[in-house]
């Protein structure tokens, strides 16, 4: 049995050795570590890394730290991007003997450009030059490191072969990582994937560096973009078993429900729906200070975010090329294929044909929209960018008018702890038990509500209001129909409307008819009352009485309302004291059931009105209706 140990105040941290190919990179891991990381038949016959290779370096009870050895060879940048793109402190190795190469200086940028703030710098192989040209490679690598993180970076003269100063490098990379924060490790997880394989009676197995959050055995995760859901069986931490794996690790995970065909390098296995798949990704960006050929509007690029390599153009608002730029540029990056990202995510870009790094930045928004060409795009684009946390809340609800919490990460990029500290603010409002909005978007939807209903009974004074459902309906179109039940709600509960039935309307509101059809309704009410049982046609009477059609709706079903009037079916209706006084009648002149015959004997009617009488008596709940008979039940 083996014993898994699970540690829980421990930090974890993962460095890179970048530099040129052949100047020593994975000579000098092997001397720190014991491990040689060129493991494949390829690299030991060509005596170079092709893959990443890991290793572990140090651990005690506060710290374990891990080795990733990047290619340097130009042809294998892609893997060099993906395995440095984890990494919380670089060890740039440059050779005594030549000094600063291509590939140094390429990494340099892809280092600075993925915000790799941490460095070191190991001038290997000493032992091959003598003392004064070291001091030229040091005045080289100086003049090189300007302007870069690498600037003031301490330097250690190593010699793997000799072990000299092997020691020294690893204290001080120990020193140094003890002084450094670890990766977020309370956030959801993300591990972006760098190797798929399987093992024998295992299955597959995915490795990457945990950017964020942490795993444990027996969680259910997914693989983006692809949603494919899985269960993590086992995980491994430097090829010893683990319970959990955090920020900063290297881990390696046994996982079920999908085959090795159906994952590839640059999948991201995460642990929620906090994170955004997407196509277009609006971004800020910075260029190599030297470019070899025009930066154009539109052309194809190659993006190289977390361990993902993905086709796409380059769109920009304010320009149509770049020839030269020491300064930020916002811009828009359309995809081929979706990516896994958040705000604040660091990538490169890179030119497809010549093939050449151009430049890299960080996610401003991951949902980014078709914006027109000008300085207003830039000017909203500024202003996505250095927005505060509440700036960016308020300013996803002010979009979305409401959204859950899982929503609100993936839109503003917040861990989550920051965002519940800044959604406690009375500003923001949780309703339903799961969604938040804005306390001013409450008050301006009350606002609207309050300006429709004051309309609609200055239009419609005989009605009683608006029937809620076709209050929410039109405004849905502006707000989101739990939000607008909510204020609809909140708004009956504070008094500002009030309820009848299902009907909305004003407090101080009281359904009347208007002063200039009062007589003529009296007239109407009048010639009702005089008719009795044996009535006209309805619409003879609003004629009559020079009631027009459009009013003639409304006021009939407001004088059904206040029960003055009382529809038999579409043609006749009675005055409501007739009909009320043929009701009473009726109930004296009968015994608990009766028939139609004994109705129209008591109430002398005939069959004409007799029929539709009855049958509202049915429809009032005052009888019921037994084959020929009528039980009266009131």
């Amino acid at each position: 049995m083996i014993k898994k140990v699970l540690i829980l105040e421990k930090r974890y941290f993962t460095i890179g050795m970048a530099g040129h190919i052949d100047h020593g990179k994975t000579s000098l891991t092997k001397a720190l570590t014991n491990v040689d990381t060129d493991r494949l038949k390829e690299e030991k016959a060509r005596q170079i890394s092709i893959e990443l290779g890991f290793a572990p370096l140090y651990e005690d009870q506060e710290i374990q730290i891990s080795v990733i050895d990047v290619p340097g060879h130009e042809r294998f940048i892609r893997q060099m991007i993906a395995g440095v793109a984890g990494i919380d402190l670089v060890v740039l190795v440059v050779a005594a003997d030549e000094g600063v190469m291509p590939q140094t200086k390429e990494h340099l940028n892809i280092l600075k450009f993925l915000g790799v703030k941490s460095g070191i710098v190991a001038i290997s192989k000493i032992d091959r030059v003598d003392e004064e040209f070291i001091d030229l490679v040091k005045d080289d690598i100086l003049e090189e490191l300007t302007g870069t993180v690498f600037k003031g970076a301490p330097f250690v003269l190593v010699d793997s072969l000799s072990k000299k100063g092997i020691n020294e490098i690893k204290e001080l990379i120990i020193n140094t990582l003890k002084e450094q924060e670890m990766r977020d490790a309370k956030g959801a997880f993300r591990m972006p994937i760098d190797q798929v394989f399987t093992v024998k009676g295992q299955g597959t197995v995915v490795r990457g560096t945990v950017y964020e959050g942490n795993v444990e055995e027996g969680q259910v995760l997914k693989i983006m973009p692809k949603g494919l859901e899985v269960r993590a069986r086992q995980i491994q931490v430097h090829h010893h078993p683990a319970m959990k794996a955090f920020a900063g690790q290297r881990a390696a995970i046994n996982i079920s429900g999908v085959s090795k065909e159906e994952i590839e390098r640059g999948d991201v296995l995460v642990s929620s729906e906090h994170f955004i798949v997407t196509k277009t990704v609006d971004v800020v960006i910075r260029v190599v200070e030297e470019l070899e050929h025009l930066i154009k509007q539109r052309m194809p690029i190659k993006l190289h975010i977390g361990t993902a390599e993905v086709m796409g153009r380059i769109v920009f608002f304010d320009r149509n090329e770049i020839k030269e730029e020491n300064g930020e540029i916002l811009c828009q990056l359309r995809l081929e294929d979706e990516i896994l990202t958040k705000r604040g995510d660091r990538f490169i870009l890179r030119r497809p044909s010549p093939q050449e790094t151009i430049g890299g930045g960080w996610v401003i928004d991951p949902r980014g929209n078709k914006y027109r060409f000008g300085n207003q795009t830039i000017e909203e684009l500024e202003k996505k960018k250095v927005g505060t946390p509440k700036e960016r809340i308020m300013a996803a609800l002010m979009e979305a008018k409401s959204l859950s919490l899982t929503e609100l990460i993936k839109r503003t990029a917040l861990e989550e702890t920051t965002l519940k500290k800044h959604l406690a603010n009375q500003e923001f409002v949780l309703y339903n038990g799961k969604e938040y909005t804005l306390k001013l978007l409450i008050e301006s939807m009350e606002e609207d509500i309050f300006d429709q209903l004051q309309e609609f009974h200055q239009t419609h004074p005989m009605k009683m209001g608006i029937n809620k459902a076709e209050l929410i309906q039109t405004l849905q179109k502006k707000f989101p129909k739990s939000l607008l039940d909510f204020v609809v709600e909140n708004g009956i509960s504070n008094g500002a409307f009030k309820r009848k039935g299902q009907f909305v309307l004003l407090t101080d509101f009281v359904p009347h008819i208007p002063k200039s059809w009062a007589k003529r309704t009296e007239g109407l009410l009048s010639d009702l009352k005089r008719d009795g049982l044996k009535v006209r046609n309805l619409n003879d009477y609003f004629t009559a009485s020079g009631i027009p059609n459009a009013v003639a709706y409304d006021l009939k079903k407001f004088l059904e309302d206040q029960n003055l009037l009382t529809a038999l079916d579409e043609q006749f209706a009675y005055h409501g004291d007739v009909y009320n006084e043929a009701v009473e009648k009726l109930q004296r002149g009968t015994g608990a059931e009766f028939e139609v015959g004994d109705a129209k004997e008591v109430l002398d009617l005939s069959r004409k009105y007799m029929i539709p009488f009855l049958e509202r008596l049915d429809a009032k709940g005052l009888t019921k209706r037994v084959e020929n008979k009528r039980i009266w039940i009131k």
